[in-house]
């Protein structure tokens, strides 16, 4: 469903994976254990922008639903608030999210609609071709980026640490987004009016916690009143779009 169509969408890094022995001695001590076994096992990172007032986005949630499963990737769902004005107001949209769409579109010459599916920060499709998004997945996969990071809860308190990658001038922003596992929306009206959606990892805040300079990092934070998903990821970013790092607490973290 593009931007300008209120019925339809538009059809539209060899692996540098970095093992903890790449570490210097000194960058070793000083990130967590945890932080360097993951390095290399970091997922590839899946951004659906969604709507429940989309006709054409059901399909593409149950495509997400299906690889949000898998432990080689971080699907998460971004429901965006600009088809609101159709009928139905999307409960877990914000125009956060389609801001950070929108970011996608100008750096990287993306169109904007619904249902989109962002793989790693650097290529776009539409989100119900289950298909090419395997396609994508696995390119990805073979030229991702890596910067070893982690992220654990308790309570209220989170804690986060990134390591340090062999590749000279590593920049990026640090994100913690929570979302929920699943959720699910009896939609009323609007285009898909009638139906009972279930939605997996739906995202519930994003929130930029500072820059990364390929140095080790440890931060320590107080999740905010808006920050009340049931999971919480760490991505590392650089502007353009380029993902270093990626780490989530478990499904059953509280």
């Amino acid at each position: 469903m593009s931007f300008s169509s209120s019925r339809r969408w538009f059809q539209p890094l060899t692996a540098l994976l970095m093992s903890a022995g790449a570490l210097s001695s000194a960058s070793a001590q000083a990130v967590d254990p945890a932080v360097k076994n993951a390095a290399e096992a970091r997922p590839v990172l899946l951004e659906l922008f969604t709507s429940q007032g989309c006709s054409s986005c059901p399909p593409a949630d149950a495509v997400l639903r299906e690889l949000s499963g898998r432990s080689d990737v971080l699907a998460l769902g971004f429901h965006v608030d600009y088809w609101d004005y159709l009928g139905w107001v999307d409960p877990f949209a914000s125009p956060v999210f389609t801001a950070r769409q929108h970011g996608y579109a100008q750096r990287r010459g993306f169109q904007v609609y619904t249902p989109q599916l962002v793989i790693d920060g650097q290529s776009a499709m539409v989100g119900s071709r289950r298909g090419q998004a395997e396609d994508e997945i696995l390119s990805a996969a073979r030229r991702k980026l890596t910067a070893p990071a982690a992220i654990s809860r308790e309570g209220q308190m989170v804690k986060l640490s990134l390591g340090k990658t062999a590749e000279a001038g590593a920049i990026g922003d640090i994100w913690l987004i929570s979302f929920d596992r699943e959720l699910a929306t009896t939609i009323r009206s609007g285009e898909n009016g009638g139906k009972r959606i279930v939605y997996p990892n739906v995202v519930r805040s994003i929130r930029k916690l500072g820059d990364w300079s390929n140095e080790p990092l440890e931060l320590n934070e107080i999740l905010k009143s808006d920050e009340r998903g049931e999971r919480l990821a760490l991505v590392v970013q650089e502007r353009g779009g380029r993902v270093w790092a990626v780490a989530a607490t478990p499904a059953s973290a509280n």
